[in-house]
């Protein structure tokens, strides 16, 4: 799940106040002006955070050698790294989590409520560490590969076509946004969020429910459960909100480069452009076998 989509949000803080020095149309919405000089959220002290120039000029690297600025090539590096990590773990809980112990479903559960807690403090929190963002990564991997199993035990080739079609959209969404046909306008931005808040939020209490035996009816957690159109009708709309987020993300990578946030933050771009891409692989799988079914 991401907070996606809202993990990056708060790059788009400093880069309010710049736009709206620069009188441009696009201004994100829901945040203060930030002033030049003043501390920024995450940091200590009075001073700018090393990495900020002035609006117009190049990005400022601390001269102390302390760190360097984040770059287009640092967010691709660092997503590309925990892709690889939730793939890797993935194939290893695919091929030993196999036994009917209770261990798959300890770990699937394990695995769901931690991994929904890291996203929660990763994002409120801002935590760029890259261990605890790994960890993250490793547990959506522990549960990808257990219940990517299983549906591909009940739907051979679904794994397959869910892949695709989450690289397909992200692709899309990519291009949608290179040529500017989408923008991460503020009422766009506070529509997507609002969408994403609700969505999760159905989801989580549809969960929690179905822990007690009790389903609303719009989401099913594995294979050959469910049916009808309201299961169906929901995911599309959990897909089309999902790839909408990915908008946010570029818009929050572009501008952190823009305005010379910090190198560590492009551990957080990477996990929120990680998180949307496990949600919408989520997202379609669970379409696609509610039409298998």
């Amino acid at each position: 799940m991401r907070s996606s989509n809202p993990v990056l949000g708060h790059l788009d803080q400093t880069a309010a106040a710049q736009r709206r020095a620069d009188q441009q149309a696009y201004q994100p919405s829901g945040y203060g002006p930030v002033q030049p000089g003043t501390p920024q959220p995450g940091y200590s002290g009075g001073a700018t955070p090393p990495g900020y120039g002035q609006y117009g000029s190049p990005p400022v690297v601390d001269p102390a050698g302390r760190g360097g600025v984040m770059s287009l090539d640092a967010v691709v590096i660092r997503t590309i790294y925990l892709v690889g990590l939730v793939v890797a773990t993935a194939a290893l809980s695919w091929t030993f989590l196999r036994d009917t112990s209770g261990l798959v479903g300890f770990a699937m559960i394990g695995a769901s409520i931690a991994g929904l807690v890291l996203v929660f403090v990763i994002s409120f929190r801002r935590i760029t560490n890259p261990i605890v963002i790994s960890l993250y990564a490793i547990l959506q991997g522990v549960l990808l590969g257990v219940v990517s199993r299983l549906f591909e035990q009940a739907y051979p080739g679904i794994v397959a076509q869910a892949v695709a079609g989450t690289l397909a959209v992200f692709v899309g969404m990519a291009l949608l946004y290179k040529f500017r046909v989408i923008r991460a306008t503020p009422r766009f931005a506070r529509w997507v969020i609002g969408a994403l808040f609700g969505v999760v939020g159905l989801s989580l209490i549809n969960w929690v429910l179905s822990m007690f035996g009790h389903n609303l009816g719009i989401e099913y957690y594995g294979p050959n459960q469910g049916g009808g159109w309201l299961p169906i009708l929901f995911s599309v709309v959990c897909i089309g909100v999902g790839a909408l987020t990915f908008i946010l993300d570029f818009d929050a990578v572009e501008q952190g480069i823009r305005y010379g946030l910090p190198e560590r933050f492009a551990w957080y771009c990477a996990f929120g452009l990680v998180v949307g891409l496990i949600y919408l692989y989520w997202q379609i799988l669970r379409l696609l076998g509610y039409l298998r079914n």
